[in-house]
């Protein structure tokens, strides 16, 4: 592989533009669209900026032999004042807990998916008079076991974030790994990239499928027991295709964060502190709005339409934020 496609590829892996690398390099982007054309190549003081950036050795950029990535630290460049650093033993540790608590946290997201299915199973057997079971004892049992349910997972996503929240800075904040973290890391991402596509294609297949059975009941039966019952079935697997996405989710997101790469990269960091302001003044507003109109107007069964209407508007939001951020820079 030749210098012009090594230097494209690792832009790409650390998800910046042809003019962000310019800004870093403090050269034009031109001068880096040259390069990555194969029209031109960098001076010695360059292709070691550009080692030290992207945290690759000198050899494997200049050797079109060396194929696969060569992941060094800068031991001479210093610490950047206000970034921290993180050890070996530091990433072992946050690598560690994140993949002790996937599962958990995981569960926690599943008993969320799964508490309204007995309210709706006892709702339905409340209508079916061999079950003799009254709408209001119906109605009591199921919202107990919802909140029991909703309960013991907020009680999991608490403790498990106890566990890693002294680590909540790799979310927002830039970061510098010592010598080997980078290659720990990528050789972890590269083993694990496995499993994390397997548990993608599986949860993504069995949500699609998901509704089949209820889809299915409409066919057979119309009987609402029985739909009910379909119904169940389909969001259990919506809540195991929620479970995969979920612990193979995490375990690569922690590999992103101490790489900064995808949602974790530097830039991404710096949008978030800007939208993650304005989302939440955004959405006190929205609530405020809900509440204010839902009180006046006594309208609580048509106000619903407050929050869908909501949702898209934030989205646009957010898209027209991250283009204005970009114009800005």
């Amino acid at each position: 592989m030749i210098f012009a496609d090594k230097l494209i590829q690792l832009r790409k892996k650390n998800a910046w533009s042809q003019e962000e690398l310019a800004e870093k390099m403090n050269v034009s982007r031109q001068s880096v669209s040259k390069w990555e054309g194969a029209q031109s190549v960098p001076d010695l003081d360059k292709v070691l900026q550009l080692a030290r950036i992207f945290g690759v050795s000198t050899d494997y950029l200049l050797k079109d032999e060396l194929g696969e990535e060569e992941y060094v630290a800068d031991a001479h460049e210093p610490d950047r004042q206000g970034v921290r650093r993180i050890t070996m033993e530091e990433a072992n540790e946050f690598l560690a807990a994140k993949s002790k608590t996937a599962k958990p946290i995981a569960l926690g997201v599943f008993m969320c998916v799964l508490s309204p299915i007995c309210l709706l199973l006892l709702g339905a057997a409340s209508e079916q008079p061999q079950f003799n079971i009254s709408e209001n004892l119906a109605g009591g049992i199921g919202l107990i076991v919802l909140f029991i349910l909703v309960a013991a997972a907020v009680a999991i996503f608490i403790s498990c974030g106890a566990k890693t929240g002294h680590f909540e800075f790799l979310d927002t904040e830039e970061i510098e790994t010592e010598y080997g973290v980078s290659g720990m890391v990528r050789e972890r991402m590269a083993r694990y990239k496995e499993t994390y596509t397997r548990d993608c294609i599986i949860g993504t297949c069995v949500c699609i499928l998901s509704p089949i059975p209820l889809i299915t009941s409409a066919f057979i039966t119309e009987n609402d027991f029985f739909i009910v019952i379909a119904l169940s079935i389909t969001i259990i697997l919506a809540g195991i295709g929620a479970f995969l996405f979920t612990v193979s989710g995490i375990n690569h997101a922690s590999m992103q964060k101490l790489l900064e790469e995808g949602e974790y990269s530097r830039e991404a960091k710096h949008k978030s502190k800007r939208t993650g302001a304005i989302g939440t003044v955004y959405w006190l507003v929205i609530v405020a709005a809900y509440l204010g109109y839902s009180f006046y107007t006594e309208s609580w069964n048509n106000s619903w339409i407050i929050w869908p209407v909501a949702g898209v508007i934030f989205a646009a939001l957010m898209t027209l934020c991250g283009a204005f951020m970009k114009k800005e820079k």
